[in-house]
C-alpha cells in the first residue's frame, strides 16, 4: 500500500481526478470517528462543510452498512446519492428488491428469537435495518463465546443469507442483494461517471478495493497489509487533508467553477 500524502500518493491522486470522477464514502470510521455506541456517532463540522462544498464540485456518494434513514440523521445534509445497508438500499428502480429484502429480515428476526436469544446470548443485540440485520456482541461479557452463538444460530435461518463479518458484529444480508464493490459500479453508471474515488475503512469496504477496477481509486483509513486497497491515509482524523487535496485539485482544473455531474 502507498501512503496518500506522499509525493507519489499525491502525483497519482491529482492525476486521477477529472470532471466526472465520483467521490464515494463510508460513513462509520470515515468520515465519522468510531465510538462504543453506534448511535452516538458525530461527523465532524468541519468535515461536513467540506463534503457539502464538494458535493456542490461534484457528485458525492455515501455507501454505508447503515439503513438511508439512519445514516441522513448523521450526515445533516442530502448527498448526491445514498447507499444503505451495505448497497442493498437506495438503488434506483430497486424499491420491489427492497420490499423482498425487508421479509427476508422479519423471518430472519423471527427465527433469531428462538435460536439466538432464547439460549440466553447475554449481551447480544439485534438492530433491524429494515433491508439487513446486525448482530452487535461488542457488549457481551464473553464476546468469544456471543460470537460462537451467534455463528451457529446464523447458519441455521431459512433462507440462507449472506453474512458480512465487522468489527464485533455479523451483518446479514439477502444473498441477491448488492455489495458495496457492486453498488459503487452501479452508481458510476446511473450518474455517467466514468471514474471513483472510494475512501472506507471496514471489511465491507474491501468489496470494493477487490474489484482491482482501474476506473476507481481506492483509499483505505487505516494501513493493512491484507487490504486490496492500493492506498492508505492514516487515521480517520487525514480525511478534512483528504477533502482539501480534492477540492483543490477540482478548482485548480475548472478554474473554481466546476459543473456538477448527473444523470
Amino acid at each position: 500500500m502507498t501512503y496518500l500524502f506522499s509525493n507519489s500518493g499525491r502525483r497519482e491522486l491529482r492525476a486521477f481526478i477529472e470532471s466526472t470522477t465520483l467521490f464515494a464514502f463510508d460513513l462509520d470510521g470515515t468520515l465519522a470517528p468510531i465510538v462504543a455506541d453506534p448511535a452516538g456517532i458525530v461527523i465532524p463540522s468541519e468535515i461536513r462543510t467540506r463534503l457539502i462544498h464538494l458535493d456542490r464540485m461534484a457528485p458525492v456518494a455515501i455507501i454505508t452498512g447503515r439503513s438511508r434513514a439512519d445514516a441522513l440523521a448523521h450526515l445533516g445534509f442530502v448527498p448526491r446519492f445514498l447507499m444503505g445497508n451495505h448497497g442493498a438500499e437506495g438503488l434506483p428502480g430497486g424499491d420491489e428488491s427492497e420490499r423482498e429484502f425487508v421479509c427476508f429480515c422479519r423471518g430472519w428476526r423471527e427465527q433469531l428469537g428462538i435460536l439466538l436469544l432464547a439460549d440466553g446470548s447475554a449481551g447480544v443485540v439485534i438492530e433491524d435495518k429494515g433491508a439487513t440485520l446486525s448482530l452487535h456482541y461488542r457488549g457481551s461479557p464473553d464476546p468469544e463465546r456471543a460470537h460462537r452463538e451467534i455463528l451457529e444460530a446464523v447458519s441455521r435461518l431459512e433462507p440462507s443469507p449472506r453474512r458480512v463479518s465487522g468489527k464485533f458484529v455479523e451483518n446479514l444480508v439477502p444473498r441477491d442483494a448488492l455489495h458495496k464493490g457492486e453498488a459503487l459500479l452501479r452508481i458510476m453508471e446511473y450518474l455517467g461517471c466514468r471514474r471513483a474515488i472510494f475512501v472506507g475503512d471496514d471489511v465491507t469496504d474491501e468489496d470494493v478495493f477487490r474489484l482491482r477496477d482501474d476506473r476507481i481509486f481506492g483509499i483505505r483509513v487505516g494501513m493493512r497489509a491484507a487490504s486490496a486497497a492500493r492506498f492508505f491515509i492514516r487515521e480517520q482524523g487525514e480525511i478534512g487533508a483528504l477533502l482539501d487535496e480534492i477540492m483543490a485539485v477540482l478548482e485548480t482544473s475548472a478554474g473554481g467553477n466546476l459543473s456538477s455531474t448527473g444523470p
